[in-house]
């Protein structure tokens, strides 16, 4: 599974979204793509969200997602962070930001096994 993987937008939005990025990165040609992939994500402060992945530059997708969220004025999660200390572990972990527009409302812990192909599972939620 890989990493741009925990990008996410509120549930019932992301059909919309999805397109609306990928139609966006061809007008500017970006090289972006996102699809969604069926899996949903519940957190009992911000709601349930669909995660999609993406293919393409990492600093396009952050400025889309955000984008996306102040046009459609929806919550979105903008994943793919690590932390700086290296840790060995027989689970992979990936941060995320919870936004609304340019706000930062919260923040996730994802983790998933390294080993095989699972989705990503939520650990930890926290409000701003």
């Amino acid at each position: 599974m890989g990493d741009a993987e925990t990008f996410g937008v509120e549930k019932g939005y992301g059909e919309r979204v999805v397109e609306w990025i990928n139609s966006e990165s061809k007008k500017k040609k970006v090289k972006l793509e996102a699809r969604l992939y069926g899996y949903d994500i519940t957190t009992e402060n911000f709601g349930t969200f669909e995660m999609f992945s993406w293919m393409g530059d990492v600093k396009s997708a952050r400025n889309m997602i955000v984008r996306a969220s102040k046009k459609f004025k929806i919550r979105v999660i903008e994943g793919g962070y690590k932390t700086k200390d290296k840790t060995y572990s027989t689970k992979k972990t990936d941060y995320a930001m919870v936004r609304k527009g340019e706000r930062i409302i919260g923040h996730l812990k994802f983790t998933a096994s390294r080993f095989g192909n699972q989705l990503w599972k939520l650990e930890e939620e926290e409000r701003k």
